[in-house]
């Protein structure tokens, strides 16, 4: 999911026109952002960003790993014993390794999808 770094973007508005969605609009502080609903990921923003503001999401992988790590560390404190804390982080792994299996099987599926395609499109 694309994002503006808003100590970068300088609300001139190219990204909004060139958004096919109207997904982005202008903030209190004149700067873009972009809604993650409406949003269909074609990367125009991206694209036409005379600043350079509107970023990749996987800058963003560092961040999200510490917020899960925080979240975390919060419930662990539900929790009086070291057997208990225990139990919940594997609970915890194993939700994540969830996560990881829907998200190699989507991408599975999706390399799928794009293949099918690609072989309609040469017939």
């Amino acid at each position: 999911m694309p994002w503006v770094n808003q100590e970068m973007c300088n609300g001139c508005g190219i990204c909004m026109d060139e958004c096919p969605v109207e997904a982005i609009t202008l903030n209190e502080m004149n700067k873009a952002q972009i809604d993650e609903e409406s949003c269909i990921r074609c990367a125009k923003c991206h694209d036409v960003c005379p600043e350079d503001a509107v970023r990749h999401d996987s800058e963003k992988i560092p961040e999200q790993v510490e917020e899960n790590l925080e979240k975390t560390r919060k419930l662990l404190e539900y929790y009086d014993t070291s057997a208990e804390q225990q139990a919940f982080i594997e609970r915890m792994i194993r939700y994540f390794n969830k996560e990881r299996k829907v998200t190699e099987f989507t991408i599975e599926k999706l390399k799928a999808l794009k293949a099918g395609m690609a072989g309609s499109a040469a017939s």
